[in-house]
């Protein structure tokens, strides 16, 4: 049953839509995919995470029992991999009953410190999910994420890269801003990005200006 079905990935005889349909009506294909996304093989790998990552969205009770290996899944040597974890846990944040996220906060943030710019990209993109769900850890977050105009440069990460992360930043907070305490604080970051060279920045910036800063 195992290989047979991720087989069918490899050799295309099954979409990863018709993976994810099969999964949705049978919970005890999750194990097959989770051993799945440690496959040897590209396109059983990825195939697989796509699907888990389909199911965290829609039906995250049902992929939180497995929590602890999305959580390792953050440490693997594909950057994909460690994209489609990061999604995962920020879409199980709201079923958390157990603070399994609260435990490994620092972890999930030290990845804004990330040498490419997807993974940083990421983490900013999924804080406004994690905020939502976990409101005593918003200030947190909102900390974090105003740093990300102080990362350093790196040959994966420009200045336009740098650009692009903080407009991120700037949708993010906006998604949670009447939670945030330190309003001023952001309020500051979103106008020193009023005169920014990246036209969408410039644009997010003064959008979420008109909105907050009345």
């Amino acid at each position: 049953m195992e290989s047979g079905l991720l087989q069918k990935l490899v050799n295309k005889s099954i979409t990863k839509e018709e993976l994810l349909r099969k999964a949705e009506q049978n919970s005890d294909l999750l194990p097959i995919l989770l051993k799945g996304v440690s496959s040897s093989k590209a396109a059983v790998r990825y195939g697989c995470a796509k699907v888990l990552m389909d199911l965290s969205e829609k039906y995250p009770e049902k992929l939180y029992p497995y929590m602890d290996s999305f959580i390792e899944i953050l440490d693997s040597k594909y950057r994909i991999l460690t994209w489609n974890a990061m999604a995962i846990i920020a879409n199980l944040a709201k079923v958390d009953k157990d603070q399994k996220f609260d435990a490994i906060f620092d972890k999930y943030y030290s990845f804004l410190n990330d040498e490419y710019m997807v993974t940083v990209a990421n983490v900013v993109g999924n804080s406004s999910k994690i905020a939502l769900a976990k409101p005593h850890l918003v200030q947190k977050i909102t900390n974090e994420l105003l740093k990300v105009e102080n990362i350093s440069v790196t040959p994966h990460l420009t200045e336009e890269c740098k650009r692009v992360i903080a407009e991120k930043a700037i949708k993010s907070l906006d998604m949670f801003f009447d939670k945030i305490e330190a309003k001023a604080k952001v309020i500051s970051f979103a106008k020193r990005h009023l005169d920014s060279p990246r036209r969408t920045l410039r644009t997010e910036a003064e959008n979420f200006l008109k909105k907050w800063n009345q």
